[in-house]
């Protein structure tokens, strides 16, 4: 069994050798994606797909929970509309991807495809809002955007991705602005309970917000290797698409004004926050919300009589409690499938042969930790659902772990510098406001602004770079 094991954690190439290629391996290995002859472009395998799936119902959930409803609009858009907002246009065009023919026949518009739906959604409220009643709209839509990277990683950044888009317009700015925090904190929820993933929430600098937004907000998680992501983004855009579009409405005073707009979204880049959380040099380790399957089942010695049929019992148990369960009985050895369950992170794995059967009891294994138990058979779901919750615990307190420790206060340059020796994490270092002190840090010591966090911090009155008054505490670091 020994040897069965190390064949298949020896197909990884270890962490502190080479994180990049840890955490490619990990997505073929565990059979997350596949690579495509389109390059940039990848085939999300069944696995990956379900992990997918599982984020989708969780928050497609708590979406409709806060009254927003799905709708699907096209997948390209005219040159023409796309043009009317011109900060919006110029901030994608690096990376739009341009339709020019229809069949034979070239285009005399040609058609962008979806980077992004701004544009798609203010035409389609300018033809159906008109009266303060028809405010507000809360939308949401799951979908895939292309747009053309030159530097591609599985899920992390890919030409064409899936991912939901959420877009609400509002009678007033307060009700707009209410509603981007509100989605915010709903992200942050998110990736906290279900992903076990800790976050900072914060505001974007004026740089580095949204292409036609108002303002941007974020959500910041730090992975294993000190690089940090940004796991969501919520944007409030004020009145400047509704300008753009004439998007116009008579308010219960009968006069025609503005409404204000809001746009938010996540990512597939979700499942690599995941795996670079919590992954190890063993392979995934999933949070129970989103593991496609919770538990497995292992019949140990499974060729002697019982075992098998006690193993389905035992299945039973936990798929009619709800639990996502899969027992494998296949002809493999029982150190092949531990190997096989732990490459793909599954939370929790059950072990149950002619002993066990005998005392009343079966084996409990936890996979973030391995840590052996031995349970009763008599109450086995709910020792399973207690084990479930222990393991999302246990992942959310360690990823809360390595961001403390890796989270430095420096009031100087030569302190970031310095801080940053022990390895990337977050800098929290005050900044002036001027884009041109972002700039610097960037320049002198590697790591860019990621938010400016709503619970700050005095650390000092002066800018890290300039020395100039402060104006708010900054979260800096190197970012995927």
């Amino acid at each position: 069994m020994a040897k069965d094991n190390k064949k298949m954690v020896d197909a990884i190439t270890s962490m502190d050798e080479d994180f990049a290629k840890w955490y490619t391996d990990i997505c073929k290995k565990a059979e997350l994606i596949e690579y495509t002859s389109v390059k940039g472009c990848m085939v999300i395998r069944p696995y990956g797909y379900a992990i997918w799936e599982n984020i989708q119902h969780i928050l497609d959930g708590m979406f409709k929970a806060t009254g927003h409803e799905n709708v699907c609009m096209p997948m390209f858009i005219p040159e023409s509309l796309l043009q009317k907002e011109k900060d919006h246009v110029e901030g994608f065009a690096p990376e739009v991807a341009w339709v020019t023919h229809g069949g034979d026949e070239k285009l005399e518009d040609r058609l962008c495809v979806r980077p992004t739906s701004e544009t798609l959604f203010c035409e389609h409220y300018s033809n159906i809002i008109h009266s303060y009643r028809d405010l507000p709209k809360l939308y949401n839509q799951w979908v895939s955007v292309v747009r053309w990277e030159k530097t591609t990683r599985p899920f992390l950044r890919s030409r064409e991705f899936l991912w939901q888009e959420g877009h609400t317009i509002h009678a007033t700015a307060d009700d707009a602005i209410a509603e981007t925090e509100r989605m915010l904190n709903l992200y942050a929820q998110f990736c906290e309970e279900s992903l076990a993933m800790p976050v900072v929430k914060g505001k974007k600098t004026e740089s580095d917000k949204f292409a036609g937004a108002v303002s941007t907000y974020a959500i910041e998680a730090l992975m294993h290797d000190g690089k940090a992501l940004q796991a969501g983004t919520s944007h409030y855009f004020g009145g400047g698409f509704a300008k753009a579009f004439d998007i116009m409405y008579t308010d219960k005073d009968n006069r025609k004004v503005y409404p204000h707009q809001t746009s938010w979204g996540v990512t597939t880049r979700l499942i690599g926050a995941v795996i670079m959380t919590h992954g190890d040099n063993d392979g995934l380790v999933l949070p129970p919300a989103i593991a496609p399957i919770q538990a497995v089942i292992i019949p140990v010695q499974q060729h002697k009589e019982g075992v098998v049929e006690k193993a389905r019992e035992l299945y039973d148990t936990l798929n009619a409690a709800g639990i996502r369960v899969k027992l494998d009985d296949s002809d493999n050895s029982p150190g092949w499938k531990f190997a096989e369950y732990e490459m793909k992170g599954v939370p929790v794995r059950i072990e149950i042969g002619p002993r066990d059967i005998e005392s009343g009891s079966c084996v409990a294994v936890t996979r973030h930790n391995r840590e052996k138990a031995i349970i009763p058979i008599e109450g086995l779901a709910d020792t399973v659902k207690a084990k479930l919750n222990e393991v999302h615990d246990a992942l959310y307190a360690a990823a809360l772990e390595n961001r403390e420790r890796r989270t430095y206060s420096c009031t100087t340059i030569e302190e970031i510098n310095k801080a940053l020796e022990n390895g990337d994490g977050f800098i929290k270092a005050m900044w002036c406001g001027d884009e041109a002190c972002e700039d610097k840090v960037k320049e002198l010591t590697g790591v860019g602004s990621r938010c400016i966090p709503f619970e700050q911090e005095q650390l000092s009155d002066k800018c890290v770079c300039c020395g100039k008054p402060a104006k708010a505490m900054v979260y800096w670091g190197k970012a995927y």
